[in-house]
Formats: structure tokens, sequence, C-alpha cells
């Protein structure tokens, strides 16, 4: 139950919907539950790594049986606030990734595994040790993996895409980019193996241990219907031609996610230096490049997403400025101190992050709760 206890203003109005909470994330998410059940979105977590580092606002040391407990603990509570389309999305470096997922199959079933991003997480080259470390992991578990793959957005076509689409032949169609026109010959069928002669005459065969994708039926409509191209001269490899016309509204993402697209753990300590220049911020924040990419694949605009571990406040401000509601949980003083009112300027209009890239100019608003602490540990609205 959520007892609000008074007003906590915010520049532009209150938004009821969206919450950050203190107090320790499995008894908020325990009183959530009720509330919440099947109606979150997406969940994006950065729990602590047990890393054996020491950071400004919170030391991330532990044995290791008690972290994998009290992550697993956290899991189990997050996953009946998952909508059927819903997926979770945890942050986690090498040193303990491969535990995480053993215990996050048990929670979510392996079947429900979706992929692990490689994120490119640092730029430059760290010489003080053995291998410089410059990629983090990003597990992707959801509720129904049919359901996920059906409603997980697409990417926006980059202007590098789109350079890829060319018009030499000037064909009536539009520009179009070239792909190969044979596939492995693994479960390749007897229909799939013949030669094929090009407008100029030469004798085309497929690859060793390969085979054309189409039969040869198929292949000769393609090539009369001019989506076959051998080349200016017309004696290149037969390739297919993908017309932009025809192109899907996005594309497929990737499993790697480089700096340079999604932000560094560098360039996400600049923005809050901005932000907050005479405070001593968080070492390693998540960029909100990186959230928005997580929210641009798993949910549309006005769905739920959840963190509970809220850190610097990341998922909050990314979610506040792309239209999604929101509620983040986070034990530590600094809720108060960096998250509130990170998300106050934010509210105001601050211009870091991601906010020029989606013409963010302000608005909206949040309430902030803490946990109470007593006994019953019911949850009270605070300034």
């Amino acid at each position: 139950m959520l007892k609000k206890i008074n007003k906590y203003s915010v520049l532009g109005g209150c938004h009821q919907s969206n919450k950050i909470i203190q107090g320790d994330n499995t008894e908020v998410l325990e009183h959530l539950g009720g509330e919440y059940r099947g109606k979150v979105k997406c969940i994006y977590i950065d729990p602590p790594y047990n890393n054996g580092e020491a950071y400004t606002h919170y030391n991330d040391q532990f044995n290791h049986d008690k972290w994998l407990e009290n992550i697993v603990a956290t899991l189990e509570k997050l996953k009946p606030l998952l909508r059927k389309d819903g997926s979770i999305w945890i942050s986690i470096d090498d040193n303990e990734v491969h535990y995480l997922k053993v215990a996050a199959d048990k929670v979510f079933g392996r079947s429900n595994f979706v992929t692990t991003i490689i994120w490119q997480q640092r730029t430059t080259r760290e010489n003080r040790k053995v291998f410089s470390n410059n990629h983090e992991y990003i597990l992707v578990y959801c509720i129904d993996t049919k359901l996920f793959s059906q409603k997980r957005n697409l990417l926006p076509i980059t202007e590098e895409i789109l350079s890829r689409y060319k018009n030499p032949d000037n064909d009536s169609r539009g520009v179009w980019q070239s792909v190969s026109a044979n596939v492995q010959a693994g479960h390749a069928v007897e229909s799939q193996f013949y030669n094929i002669l090009s407008p100029s005459g030469k004798v085309h065969y497929p690859p060793n241990g390969r085979c054309w994708v189409y039969n040869q039926d198929r292949m000769q409509r393609e090539i009369n219907e001019h989506n076959i191209w051998f080349g200016l001269n017309g004696t290149g490899v037969p390739r297919i031609k993908r017309f932009l016309v025809d192109a899907k509204n996005g594309v497929t993402p990737e499993t790697i996610w480089l700096g340079k697209e999604v932000g560094t753990n560098k360039q996400a300590k600049k923005h809050l230096l901005k932000l907050f220049p005479d405070k001593p911020v968080f070492d390693t924040p998540k960029p909100e490049q990186l959230i928005k990419r997580i929210l641009d694949i798993a949910s549309d605009e006005g769905d739920l997403i959840l963190d509970a571990y809220l850190g610097s406040g990341s998922t909050a401000s990314v979610a506040h400025k792309m239209n999604r509601e929101y509620i983040g949980i986070e034990s530590g003083a600094h809720i108060v101190e960096f998250v509130s009112k990170r998300l106050q300027l934010v509210i105001e209009g601050e211009q870091g992050g991601i906010s020029k890239e989606i013409d963010w100019s302000g608005g909206g608003g949040f309430e902030f709760y803490r946990a109470e602490k007593k006994h019953n540990k019911k949850i009270q609205r605070t300034v």
C-alpha cells in the first residue's frame, strides 16, 4: 500500500504514475506486486556487479553466495510485474555474468532467454591491467518469447545504413542495395544446385559448400524482373537487389552496441558533472543513450518502465523524456540528493543526454515516496 504523507511539488505539475521510491527493493516490490502485477512493459536493472570495487556512492564488494541470493530474490519479485509481452534487461560485467545467467534461467526459464548484449562501456585502453576490459553485458529475458518477438520494436534506419542504398542501373523503383544470392548448403534441396547464365554469357556456379537461395525457376523469374544484379558489366557474381521502398520501417537490433552509438560511462559521468558541478557524482553511471536504445526496442510511449536499482536516475530520466511512465526504486540517500533533483532538472528542460536528439523541452512530473521504517513496512510519500 502506498500512503501519501504530503505533496511533493515539481515544476510543470505532477504525473501521478511516475514514482521514485526510497527503500529496500525487495520490500518495495512486494508492496507494488498487488497494484502493478502484469503491468510493466520493460524492466531495466543495473544491480551491484560484485566486482570488488569501492565506488563513491556504494561499495561493490559482497560475499558471492549472498550477492546471488539477493539478486535472485529481486528477480523473483520482478517477474510477476512484467506484462506478457514485457522484457527485463540486466546489466552486469564478466565477474558474475555466468552465475547470473544460470540464476536468471531458473527464474524466467531458459526458453525465455532472449539474448546477451555486449556494450562497449569504454573506448580507451586500460594499460594498468592484464587485459583492458572495455565491455559489459546486458542479459535480456522475456515472459513469452513468441509474443516478445512480435511486439519488440525495430530500430530506426540510420544514415550509415541509408548510405548503403544506391541506384547504379537507374532502376525506376529507386535506390537499392545488394545481398548475397547464395546461402549455406547444409539444409539445401537438389533444386538449389544449378548454373546461372549471366547477361554477358558468363556462367556462375554456387561456391563450394553453398547453394543458390532460390530454385532455378524462381531465380530465372527474379532475373527477368531485374531483381538480380550482375554488376555494371554484367559479369559479376549474381546478387539480390533489395529496394529501400520495400524495406521495413527499421532494422533488426544487433547484439554489439558500440560506445559511439549508445554512449560510454565517461560520457555519462560528464553529463552528471554538468548537472551537479559541485557534488561527487557516480563513477560509472549509465549513459542516457544506452537506456534510450533499450526503451526504443522494448517499449512504446505510455508504457510503464521499472528500475529496481535506480542509482543515478538514468532510467527514470530517459523514461521521462521519452514519455514513458516509470517507477524507480533505490535504497541509498542519493535518491534524494541526485535522482529527485536530476528529475526536476529534466522537468525544467535540461539539455544533456538524449535531450537534443529527441527535442526535449521539459514538462511532466513525478512523486517521491519513502518506505516507512516500521515493522509494518508501509510505503509513505514524503518530501
